[in-house]
């Protein structure tokens, strides 16, 4: 259950979010010292706020006789063909799509992380056009939820990506017509850039609330099946001494984001920044936030340069085998590599 359910004030509840309590049981196990410390409110205020939840969580458990309400069981097979049937993202590049398995799954969270300039916004930004794909085409037909925690977003290099994918969209579907199969398409970039909803945050409070607040959002734009945060990282690796209150909330917001995707079959991608590891005796580099961070995600994807060539690695996945493919920034956005290129497929 969430804070912002509890009968307390605003200013309660923005404290206990701020502190990394975003659920009811993350704090009711705690003394009111410990409440009151972690807060920095007087012990009597901490008091009233455990009172006030186990007021709360003795409701619920009276509500419905003492039991719980579980969820029924989903088997196997069920869920196989569900995701052999769900489309995936496309990300404009045939070689990636490959080691993705097709692209970007819905109902997972991917990380993506690499060193600057390597192309991480720009492939934000073509997941955001590529999601609003019509489902005639082999796409979701979804729109998109854009965190930027960093300022990177350009909206003209989105109309530029919008305009190119108008364009992709339109040439694939005349080849569609001629073996009647084509649908009517009548995306254009403004759509395209109207159906994208950007979020700019400028702290990790900012970033922490709006992460509570998307399942309200999604909840009233249930069309959204991607969300995007670029980057998840740039507010929690600075002003952080105390690293137990940055872990609590990176674990809280790592398990909303999973909850986002699998409740509303979303896709979740959350791009990293790199930093330096002493690993062997010597430095190198990896992705922020520490080891523990890397089991908050399904897959992780690692972009780096080999000579002037872009590649992709998938490091981490339940399902995908570890692979790497080349790709391109290009003019219209994510593509195959120049010497490499295959014509772009919608499914």
């Amino acid at each position: 259950m969430e804070v912002g359910r509890l009968p307390i004030s605003a200013s309660q509840r923005g404290k206990l979010l701020s502190a990394g309590y975003t659920t009811i049981s993350s704090f009711t196990s705690l003394s009111p010292f410990h409440l009151a410390r972690d807060l920095n409110i007087p012990e009597e205020e901490a008091v009233q706020i455990l009172g006030a939840a186990a007021s709360h969580n003795s409701r619920l458990d009276t509500s419905d006789g003492g039991h719980a309400m579980v969820n029924g069981a989903q088997t196997a097979w069920d869920m196989l063909h569900e995701e052999q049937c769900f489309p995936r993202i496309t990300t404009s590049c045939a070689d990636l799509d490959i080691i993705l398995g097709g692209g970007i799954n819905c109902k997972e969270v991917t990380e993506i992380g690499g060193v600057p300039g390597i192309g991480k916004t720009q492939l934000g930004i073509q997941l955001a056009v590529n999601v609003q794909i019509p489902s005639g085409l082999g796409g979701l037909g979804g729109k998109a939820v854009y965190i930027d925690t960093e300022g990177s977003f350009m909206v003209e290099r989105a109309m530029q990506i919008a305009k190119a994918s108008v364009s992709d969209m339109s040439e694939y579907n005349d080849r569609l017509r001629k073996e009647n199969r084509g649908c009517q398409v009548n995306l254009n970039f403004e759509d395209i850039l109207k159906n994208i909803y950007y979020f700019r945050v400028c702290s990790y409070t900012e970033q922490m609330a709006l992460i509570n607040y998307l399942e309200k959002f999604m909840s009233e734009h249930n069309d959204v099946k991607i969300v995007i945060i670029d980057s998840v990282t740039f507010h929690f690796r600075q002003d952080f001494e105390d690293l137990s209150l940055r872990t609590r909330l990176l674990n809280g917001m790592a398990l909303k984001l999973m909850n986002l995707a699998k409740s509303f079959n979303a896709a979740v991608v959350i791009f990293n920044q790199v930093t330096t590891k002493f690993t062997e005796g010597s430095f190198q580099l990896a992705l922020a936030l520490g080891d523990s961070w890397s089991h908050s995600c399904t897959n992780r994807v690692i972009l780096y340069w080999d000579e002037d060539e872009r590649n992709a690695y998938v490091d981490k996945s339940p399902s995908l085998p570890s692979a790497s493919a080349p790709f391109s920034v290009t003019g219209k956005g994510i593509r195959n590599t120049a010497s490499n290129y295959k014509r772009t497929k919608f499914t």
